[in-house]
């Protein structure tokens, strides 16, 4: 029987999560399409919260800045799964490939056979299928009200590729927000507990890559720039950094291990 009470408890006892905020500046017009979506002469409608602002949706940002730090982590020499499959993301691939079964993934978890678990950096971050995110993502919405946002229409037609060519009867609309406006877009992003200490590192650098946000990026469609202290960089302790690259902590690591060994030899 669960005691509401031992939750109570439980919570308390867990440091409070973080909560940053985040403000992008659309540069160009945005395109963010809202599938089945009426109301609207475009074929591909934009967006908007029940109030018509402008939205961009946090699963979008979430899973933009995820791709991001996967790079990061490769290039940094972690093993990294492969979203969105569950085969090939953790804790499923821990089992068949030795690279993911490394002290640093252990978290202590194990399936309903005793297997141990094993989790990538990326998933201790943003979760898995068998592990919640610890971080959480809100949308971001457009600060300007609706009734100064006119309704802009985009012309478009479908390309044949292997043509070459324009197909025939093709042509569509896309609607966009006026380009040029400088919108803003205001959001947060909240840090629960548990992450790892270098998380902010890699969210600090992620953010940094994202460039552009919604369909038609490369029309020139919503690119942007972030205006936010994204953190307060200054404090972050620059040794994180080391922590992350797989050679010194493989190297750290070793030393701990040998100068155990010594110490309990000399004993």
């Amino acid at each position: 029987m669960i005691q509401l009470r031992e939750l109570i408890s439980s919570s308390a006892q867990t440091s409070p999560a973080e909560t940053f905020s985040l403000k992008a500046i659309i540069d160009t017009a945005l395109c963010v399409g809202a599938g089945g979506s009426s109301g609207s002469q475009a074929d591909k409608p934009i967006l908007k919260t029940a109030e018509g602002r402008l939205v961009i949706p946090a699963s979008q940002l979430k899973g933009r800045l995820r791709h991001e730090c996967e790079k990061l982590t490769r290039a940094l020499g972690w093993p990294t799964c492969e979203p969105p499959t569950a085969q090939t993301m953790c804790p499923q691939v821990g089992l068949g490939d030795s690279t993911f079964q490394l002290e640093h993934y252990n978290l202590g978890t194990t399936f309903a056979d005793d297997r141990e678990q094993h989790h990538c950096w990326i998933c201790q971050m943003f979760g898995n299928p068998a592990m919640p995110s610890h971080i959480q993502f809100s949308d971001l919405i457009c600060t300007e009200s609706a009734k100064n946002i006119p309704d802009v229409l985009r012309p478009g037609v479908t390309i044949n590729r292997r043509r070459r060519t324009a197909e025939e009867q093709k042509l569509y609309f896309l609607e966009t927000s006026p380009a040029n406006a400088q919108l803003a877009f205001i959001g947060s992003i909240t840090l629960e507990p548990g992450l790892p200490d270098f998380a902010r590192v890699l969210l600090i650098t992620g953010l940094k890559h994202i460039h552009a946000l919604g369909g038609g990026k490369s029309t020139g469609l919503g690119w942007l720039h972030w205006d936010t202290p994204l953190f307060e960089e200054a404090n972050i302790d620059p040794l994180v950094w080391q922590k992350l690259d797989r050679n010194n902590a493989t190297k750290h690591t070793t030393q701990d291990v040998q100068s155990s060994t010594t110490d309990g030899g000399a004993a």
